[in-house]
């Protein structure tokens, strides 16, 4: 009599994968899958398709709307911001369904359909990019804090204390409650813009029209674009959704149905909360602010809080803080979960103990720690590292668009879940866009080092 066939072969009929790359579902504690339990309606509002969306509304992206708004007031730039979250879903979409397909993360496929060559490309990208985001966390979590009176290096502890506190909790739900928790303060953006005095007309009329055009050069120009581009579709997204979908079990075509809900939905929030972040700033355009005179401490809360009262600028340092705490959650882990997938044998998921997954704690915790080292460091360039975080990772996200693409659209990989024609216009497009404005913001920002004005 044979045998019977292994588990992920009845997976593989079911889910439409191929045995080169089975489906396999990740349980390191034995608990049973985030998926199966709980009410349909958290499922669909609280996933990793959220936390990915609002944890992508950090300190330097909501600093970066502000700015914007500071500079332009409502305009141009406010409907860009809510085109660039379609992209996003679009991008998620993908990467969320790339997980539910074959139970594997980003960072493992990668090295298994290219070589561990290219996913450690990847992974040391991402690291880097993450590094540096991390930084800009931590210093709109000292500006957030600067403003209730908390030091710097209290602000530095806190962030790391987080990060520890809710990683070594040995399950993947607690610590995605945590996250969701502290991701709800994203919507005091949208009390401060209320508080700003924003002419409601003015805002639809620049959400129908995309007018009026910004005065400015052109590098400035397709710098801002970048800029804001990269405040809202980055790398670490990719490795975040796609392998905490692993993680909380999320797998198979049901989790696929969820999965969209639960991105887009998230999209919704987000675009809302990252528009109501330009919008805040509309008073400080009107009024004409020079915010280089803010710009070594309290920033955008002390700046506001003549125009909209004591309340809105705390309102608004609240929503710095959180922004910050939200996304060294999520950006860490992601760096961890990319780690722990390239290093054969070792577990990578929050429903581990620092015992049976040393380096995925490690990392994500310590990734944590040297950035607020770097925060604390006398003299260090944090006003430059802030005004490029985003830019950097408009740069870096094309390579790891088109792996996603080569991905979703190979059958030995997704089975009958590949990309469809739409899906494949949609994400192509948003490569070719987000590669056309990287290679605009460089090659104008170079020509300008040079000193040619444009």
């Amino acid at each position: 009599m044979s045998p019977p066939p292994p588990a992920y072969a009845q997976q593989d009929a079911a889910y439409g994968a191929f045995p080169a790359f089975p489906v396999r579902h990740i349980e390191t504690t034995g608990t049973r899958p985030g998926n199966r339990s709980g009410s349909l309606a958290l499922k669909l509002l609280i996933g990793p398709g959220m936390l990915a969306m609002l944890g992508e509304n950090d300190g330097p992206s909501m600093l970066s709307y502000a700015t914007t708004g500071a500079t332009y007031g409502i305009g141009f730039f406010l409907p860009f911001i809510l085109a660039t979250f379609v992209a996003a879903y679009i991008v998620q979409e993908m990467a969320m369904r790339l997980g539910a397909a074959t139970g594997r993360g980003y960072g493992e496929l990668v090295v298994q359909r290219f070589g561990r060559s290219w996913g450690w490309m990847s992974t040391i990208d991402l690291i880097a990019t993450n590094f540096i985001t991390l930084v800009t966390e931590v210093i709109a979590i000292r500006l957030g804090m600067g403003y209730f009176g908390v030091p710097a290096w209290g602000a530095a502890l806190c962030a790391v204390a987080l990060v520890a506190s809710t990683a070594l909790g040995g399950r993947y739900r607690r610590w995605e409650g945590i996250v969701a928790g502290l991701a709800v303060f994203n919507l005091v953006f949208l009390a401060v813009a209320c508080l700003s005095g924003a002419p409601s007309r003015g805002i639809l009329v620049s959400v129908a029209s995309w007018t009026p055009f910004p005065h400015a050069g052109l590098a400035t120009f397709f710098m801002l674009v970048a800029s804001n581009i990269g405040a809202t579709v980055t790398p670490w997204m990719l490795f975040f959704q796609q392998s905490a979908s692993v993680d909380k079990g999320l797998i198979g075509p049901d989790a696929i149905k969820t999965g969209r809900i639960n991105t887009g939905f998230g999209a919704i929030v987000a675009a809302l909360c990252g528009a109501a972040a330009l919008i805040a700033a509309y008073p400080l355009f009107v009024h004409h602010v020079d915010m280089s005179r803010f710009s070594d401490g309290l920033g955008f809360a002390q700046a506001l809080r003549p125009f909209i009262g004591r309340t809105g600028g705390a309102l608004f340092a609240l929503g710095l803080i959180e922004a910050g705490a939200v996304a060294m959650l999520t950006v860490s882990a992601s760096g961890a979960y990319a780690v722990g997938e390239m290093v054969q044998g070792k577990v990578a998921s929050f429903n581990a103990s620092l015992a049976q997954a040393p380096l995925f704690h490690a990392v994500n915790i310590g990734i944590a720690m040297l950035a607020c080292v770097v925060v604390l460091i006398p003299g260090a360039p944090l006003m430059a590292i802030m005004l490029n975080a985003n830019l950097l990772a408009t740069i870096l996200m094309p390579s790891s668009l088109i792996l996603l693409l080569i991905l979703v659209n190979d059958r030995a990989v997704m089975g009958r879940h590949v990309n469809g024609r739409l899906a494949n216009v949609a994400g192509i497009g948003v490569c070719c866009a987000i590669t056309l404005a990287a290679l605009a913001a460089t090659v104008t920002g170079f020509v300008n080092a040079l000193g040619i004005n444009l």
